[in-house]
Order: C-alpha cells, then structure tokens, then sequence
C-alpha cells in the first residue's frame, strides 16, 4: 500500500485509542510448558444471588490452570477450557470447582483432538 512505518504507526495508535485494537497477544504451546491436558468443563449453578455470582466468578477466574471462563444463556450456566499437566492435576481441579458453594453439577471432556483454532 506504501506506508512508511511512522503513517502506519499513528494509524496503529488512533486504532489502539479508539479501542478498535484491544490488545495483543502471544500463542504458546501448552505441549512446551506442561499443560498439553485440556478439558473443556460445563458448570451448572443453583444459587442465583448476585453476591453468590460474583465469589463463584471471583473464585473460578483466580483459578491459573482456567485459561477461558464464559457465563452462558441458559444451560449450562458456565463453560471453562482448563488445561493441567495430566489426570491427575484435572482432578484436583475438578475437586477445587465441587467444592464451591455455588455449584450443583460438573461435566468433563476431555480434548481428543484440536481441529481448528483461532490463532
């Protein structure tokens, strides 16, 4: 298109201030930093009080192997992507989510196979 770099830079930054550019990230492969077991886990609620709300989502979002936290319409109430190092670490997180006060039931799957992503 022909931009020099100090054009293209100021239109970078005019993206970045309007909030058009939100961030910038980096990819890193689970496989080199121990945590290739990744499990996609839905979460069912029965406490619907907001203060209840907010410690699940407090509790939940300071777990480090929870990697992708949503709140969902309808059922299930929360989808997680948590990757650990093996079954093992997954149970004990598994653990970890029964014991919220909040939570009624925890649905597990384990990623067979990645197909596509957005990278």
């Amino acid at each position: 298109m022909g931009l020099t770099p100090p054009p293209c830079l100021r239109r970078v930054k005019r993206l970045e201030e309007a909030g058009i550019i939100t961030g910038y990230r980096a990819t890193v492969d689970p496989v080199a930093t121990g945590q290739s077991f990744e499990v996609i886990v839905s979460v069912e609620i029965t406490v619907t009080d907001l203060g209840t709300l907010q410690d699940f989502e407090a509790a939940v979002a300071g777990f480090d192997e929870v990697v992708e936290f949503r709140r969902m319409f309808g059922r299930p109430d929360y989808f997680l992507r948590v990757l650990v190092a093996d079954q093992t670490a997954y149970e004990e997180h598994h653990m970890k989510l029964l014991g919220l006060p909040a939570v009624s039931r925890v649905v597990s799957h384990q990623t067979m196979k990645r197909i596509k992503t957005r990278d």
